[in-house]
Order: C-alpha cells, then sequence, then structure tokens
C-alpha cells in the first residue's frame, strides 16, 4: 500500500489509485435474433490524488477496457449480430479529473468530471456494474453545517455514458437529508432533466421530486429490522415534446436474524400508455432484476413485487431475489425473475463475483418482454 502513496504512509505526496477487473459475461435471449453473446473483458482505472493543499484537492483517472473476446454487441463497438453486452471493447478514456475545495466550513465544492451516488442510485448514479462507470462533468456542492443535515446540490452539463459516448444536458439537482438516528434518514429530492442536443434524448427530459424515509433500527444483538418508504413524482421538462404527470411507489420491510437477511419490496413506476416514469441518469441495473429487461420503463409502467434473502455461508456472502412483473394496474403479466450473487473476499484487495439472472416472460407479456 505503501508503494501506491510513494513510499509514504501518510500519504503526503498523494497516492496512486488503481483497480483491474476482469470479467466475463454471457447473455442469451431465446426467439431473438440476435447470437448469444460471450464477452471477456478487462478494465483498467488508474489514477492520481493529489494531497491536499490548504483546502485544495484533485484528482485524475484513466479508465481502459479491453476485449480479449468480442463475441457480443458492445452497442458502439464489437459484433452488431450478438446480444447485447454494454462494455465497449478497446475504449479508453479520461474517467475522472476533478478539483475540490474546502474553503467555507462544512463545506466541500468539487467541480469537474466527477463520480456522483446519490442515495441508492436510482435517479443519479455511476452505473458501476458496467467495466465503463458514467461520470458527470458537473459541480457538486455538500454542506453538513447544521447537526444530522446533509445538503446537496449542484449542476451537471455533461454525462460521460457507459458507452463512452457524452450526452449533453442541463441538469440542476438538490438532495436534502436528515438523520433521525435509529428512526431512520428522511431524504427530499428534485432533479430536473434537460438533454440539450440529441433529438433522440429530449424524450428524456424531465422533472422529478421524492421523499424517502429508510431505516435499519437494531432491536437487539440478534434482531434488526429494515424499512423504505419512498414516493416521486414526475413530468415532462422543458423541450420534452410528451405531456405527462405520473408516479413512483418504493415500499420494503425485511428484517435480520442471526445474520440471515430477508426483504419484501414492492417498486412501482407509472405508465400512461405514451410515457412512463423514468430514470435515465440512474444505476438501473440494481432495479428492477438483473437481466435488465426493465433498464427502460415500458409504456404501460410497471409493477416490481420481490423477495430478497441475503446471508454469509462458506466464506462467501450469498443473494437470492424472486421478482414478479406486472404492469402499473396489476392487469398485464410480464414476467418472473430469478437472481443469484455470490461474492467472496480474497485477503484485502481481491475479491471473487459471480452473478445470474435468469427472465421468466410470461407469453401473454407484449413485444420482447415474453422472451426468457
Amino acid at each position: 500500500e505503501n508503494l501506491l502513496k510513494f513510499g509514504q504512509s501518510d500519504a503526503r505526496y498523494g497516492r496512486i489509485t488503481f483497480d483491474l477487473n476482469y470479467r466475463y459475461e454471457h447473455a442469451d435471449t431465446e426467439n431473438t435474433a440476435p447470437k448469444p453473446a460471450n464477452a471477456n473483458t478487462f478494465r483498467l482505472r488508474l489514477g492520481y490524488l493529489t494531497p491536499d493543499f490548504h483546502g485544495v484537492q484533485g484528482f485524475a483517472e484513466y479508465e481502459d477496457v479491453y476485449a480479449a473476446q468480442t463475441d457480443f454487441n458492445g452497442i458502439t463497438a464489437g459484433d452488431p449480430s450478438r446480444q447485447v453486452v454494454a462494455d465497449p471493447a478497446d475504449r479508453h478514456e479520461l474517467n475522472q479529473l476533478w478539483l475540490s475545495f474546502k474553503f467555507i466550513p462544512d463545506t466541500l465544492i468539487k467541480g469537474g468530471r466527477q463520480r456522483i451516488k446519490l442515495d441508492d442510485d436510482r435517479f443519479i448514479g455511476n452505473v458501476g456494474w458496467r467495466q465503463m462507470e458514467q461520470t458527470f462533468d458537473s459541480v457538486m456542492v455538500t454542506n453538513t453545517s447544521l447537526d444530522n443535515l446533509t445538503l446537496k446540490a449542484g449542476y451537471i452539463g455533461r454525462v460521460r455514458t457507459i458507452t463512452s459516448l457524452i450526452d449533453n444536458i442541463e441538469a440542476p439537482f438538490a438532495n436534502i437529508n436528515y438523520n433521525f438516528g435509529n428512526l431512520g434518514n428522511v431524504t427530499g429530492y428534485g432533479y430536473w432533466l434537460h438533454f440539450t442536443e440529441d433529438a433522440a434524448n429530449v424524450g428524456k427530459s424531465s422533472q422529478s421530486y421524492g421523499l424517502r424515509w429508510l431505516g435499519s433500527p437494531k432491536i437487539n444483538d440478534a434482531l434488526t429490522l429494515h424499512y423504505t418508504a419512498e414516493y416521486s413524482f414526475q413530468a415532462d421538462y422543458q423541450n420534452n415534446p410528451a405531456d405527462f404527470s405520473l408516479d413512483r411507489y418504493n415500499i420494503m420491510g425485511g428484517l435480520t436474524v442471526f445474520g440471515v437477511t430477508v426483504k419484501g419490496a414492492l417498486e412501482q413506476l407509472d405508465g400512461n400508455g405514451r410515457s412512463a416514469f423514468q430514470t435515465p441518469l440512474g444505476t438501473n441495473h440494481a432495479f428492477q432484476g438483473w437481466a435488465d429487461r426493465f433498464l427502460v420503463t415500458p409504456k404501460d409502467g410497471i409493477r416490481d413485487v420481490n423477495v430478497s434473502l441475503a446471508t454469509t455461508l462458506l466464506a462467501s456472502n450469498w443473494v437470492f431475489v424472486y421478482h414478479n412483473f406486472k404492469d402499473d394496474t396489476g392487469s398485464v403479466d410480464y414476467g418472473n425473475e430469478y437472481d443469484v450473487l455470490v461474492t467472496r473476499a480474497l485477503g484485502k484487495h481481491y475479491s471473487v463475483l459471480a452473478k445470474y439472472a435468469f427472465y421468466d416472460g410470461d407469453s401473454t407479456a407484449p413485444g420482447a418482454l415474453k422472451n426468457d
């Protein structure tokens, strides 16, 4: 570790950041023309974080993805006759380049190309599952002057996507969180997304507002409760030609008993048959199943009822999730999904992960949603 800090344990000369990730991913969808995909990719991130100099600090990070096997459709590269695995082959980019300032007490100002993760990444996140992450040319201010209150506000001018492309945007945002201790946290937020150039993106312009309460109070050494209650509202904004006002509901309850966590949840994003509640800057892979069938919400909305179980077994962390998908009225079946995740740490700096997702489409589901 000291080698990455130039031989100094206190990082007085700054430090080098190094992240190497290998992934094999297979994707196959029944009854579709694209052939199965097999992606062997390596991702390198190499950066330098300066020491703090009178409240000023900087960071630069290079990112590169190399494909040892290109039997997949990486969207901007690869084989278009194969299924999509959204990790463009042989791409490199400046992933982050930012300066931060701490001139004002209890206030951090950060500007440049940076990673932004707000709350659970539902509305704004880095899409960390993909090899190339999503970063933002932006400025963000974080203030903690008042006890238990965290204020975050900022402006995004460009989005560097997971396919290494640029989306131009004008997007102010605000996120206010109050910590009630053992009772949990309450967050209020507003996101105003104005996609300014690409005609294909203007339909993503929206304004979203919401209130979220979540907590995990510990009852005793053996029992912990978990709960989330969230409501969001979304409407068209700026140049979006559509006219809509839509709701989102997110409810979760669960408990941890002797190291086993069980949760039941419902997330519903409404649609009106023409438009649906969308989160184009979110880490959507983390929601509504890992098979990525619902990265874009169907026009008739979606109701995701899911149950998860998580525990530690054989020195590994295990997660099992079952999803049932319907439209927002509950009258149209989309399908079911079964997800499994296993992770294991190998020492302090290494880990391995295996993830499996199987989407079982209902034969009456609309369009491609019926395909497994």
